[in-house]
């Protein structure tokens, strides 16, 4: 009996191993992709929206361009040395003024008052002072009147005394007559002696008395000198030749002593007074030149002082011309000042661009030699000028960078160019 034999379809096995081998395959595709793919994020950027420059090797010009002011050389302010009424206004600002020129009047009645009294106290002083000199020549006349009686008593006492020795001898006379006109010669002599003691020392006194009064009128003539130079300075008047720029004063206005009445501008030069950032202000020093150009010219300045406050993230400095000033130059224009902060040297730069507003100047994209995508590089960028930025690591001269605005780009690694 024979039995019929089942014949397998062979098509339908390999169909099913290629299916399993796929599947394989794939598996083994997706893991590879997993564990060893490239993860780094993407962003398609278009080439039109970026701007590529070319890292060069050249010449670093450290400079930066700042703003600077025109002001006068030198201006001197009119303060108030003391307070009045404000009575005549003789010049209004805007014109040349010169030395000693009357610009305006003060009246103070209280001043007035103090000069009557001073001048009141004066002229008592040297009257008392006359009157002394009259009694020192007074006290002087009595002293010698009496010491010429003292002399005259003396020599005859002496004489007396002298006689009476002669007599004693002779024993015509008694002792005791001899003995009162001894006492009386040595009383004598003795007074005498003293009164020229005491003449001595009153003259020193009186001397010293007269210094103190003629040192006491002579401070009072300096004092009066001051007080005659207050009432001087109630005509207010131009300190220098130079352009009255203000005059803060009207009709009947009260002005007190030490108020800022106005300012004359010296004009025999200009200066500029340039503002720089902060972030400078170590780097900055006198004697830094810079220039500008007006009018095809170029003019060279340099640094005389340094205002060391800072404000609002700003210090100031004054510049002062070298080779001569412009022509029709007027206080308050401004001018594009190229300040050079060091010598020039080779270095690696890359064009300036609003990559590092968002960077930091800490990394970039690098452009790939093919063109097709850039990737992230980190950089260390050191001095900069209003064109450049010197790079210290991380690029090569020839390569390219996108220096435009990274804002749009997030964070990715990678830019894929189209």
């Amino acid at each position: 009996m024979s039995m019929d034999r089942k014949i397998e379809n062979k098509g339908k096995k390999w169909r099913r191993l290629a299916w399993i081998s796929v599947s394989a395959l794939l598996v083994v595709l997706v893991f590879y992709q997993i564990v060893f793919g490239d993860k780094s994020s993407r962003l398609n950027v278009e080439v039109d929206k970026i701007t590529v420059e070319k890292v060069r090797e050249d010449a670093f010009l450290d400079f930066i361009a700042v703003i600077g002011t025109v002001e006068p050389i030198q201006t001197i302010f009119l303060d108030a040395t003391e307070g009045g009424r404000v009575e005549e206004i003789y010049r209004r600002e805007g014109g040349m003024v010169e030395i000693g020129e009357p610009l305006a009047r003060l009246s103070n009645t209280t001043l007035l008052l103090d000069i009557s009294n001073h001048e009141t106290n004066y002229a008592r002083t040297v009257n008392d002072m006359r009157m002394f000199r009259v009694q020192l020549e007074q006290q002087n006349l009595t002293y010698r009147n009496q010491l010429l009686e003292l002399e005259l008593a003396l020599r005859q006492h002496e004489r007396r005394y002298r006689n009476n020795n002669v007599l004693m001898e002779q024993n015509h006379i008694s002792k005791e007559e001899y003995e009162i006109s001894k006492e009386q010669y040595e009383i004598s002599k003795r007074r005498l002696a003293l009164y020229r003691e005491s003449y001595e020392q009153d003259s020193i006194y009186r001397v010293l008395q007269l210094d103190a009064m003629e040192t006491s009128l002579r401070n009072m003539e300096e004092n009066m000198k001051l007080v005659y130079q207050r009432l001087e300075a109630m005509e207010l008047a131009a300190p220098v030749y130079g352009e009255l720029a203000t005059l803060n004063l009207e009709i009947g206005q009260m002005v007190n002593r030490g108020e800022r009445l106005g300012r004359i501008n010296i004009l025999d030069s200009y200066k500029l007074r340039v503002e720089i950032d902060e972030h400078y202000i170590s780097r900055v020093t006198q004697g830094l030149t810079g220039d500008f150009e007006f009018a095809g010219n170029r003019y060279d300045l340099v640094i005389t002082r340094i205002y060391p406050e800072v404000q609002a993230g700003r210090f100031s400095v004054d510049m002062e011309f070298v080779n001569g000033v412009p022509d029709q130059m007027r206080i308050g224009q401004t001018f594009r000042i190229r300040l050079e902060l060091g010598e020039s040297r080779n270095a690696i730069l890359i064009p300036r661009g609003g990559f590092y507003q968002s960077t930091g100047g800490q990394w970039v994209y690098v452009v790939d030699p093919s063109g097709s995508f850039a990737y992230r590089r980190d950089i260390r960028i050191g001095r900069q000028n209003p064109r450049f930025y010197e790079v210290l690591e991380g690029l090569e001269p020839g390569e390219r960078v996108i220096v435009s605005s990274y804002d749009n780009f997030g964070n990715v690694d990678r830019l894929v160019l189209k």
